[in-house]
């Protein structure tokens, strides 16, 4: 399995973790929002990892606007969502393609 993929499953978790409502909220407050800061790096990682290796990086950049947006409750919350979904998918994509190969 490439990296990328491997990542895409890595981020698309712990959206769909930041994305559980009272769980995800609480956890980022109690950390003083560090976790959209640590969320934005990851996805920038992904993202770069995923271009060199010519795969979709569109949910990390979705991601990383989830990220920096995050700060606002319901919005956030949606946007999460958004995120773990678009990345979840995009890894079942990638992963099934390697399969293939």
């Amino acid at each position: 399995m490439k990296l990328s993929t491997i990542l895409k499953w890595l981020t698309g978790g712990c959206e769909a973790f930041l994305a559980i409502p009272i769980a995800g909220g609480a956890f980022i407050f109690s950390n003083a929002w560090l976790p959209l800061l640590f969320m934005f790096v990851f996805h920038l990682i992904t993202l770069v990892i995923s271009a060199k290796q010519k795969r979709s990086y569109i949910g990390s950049i979705l991601g990383m606007i989830t990220s920096a947006i995050g700060a606002i409750p319901f919005v956030g919350w949606v946007m999460h969502t958004v995120s773990a979904i678009v990345l979840l998918i995009d890894a079942g994509r990638s992963t099934k393609l390697e399969n293939q190969s």
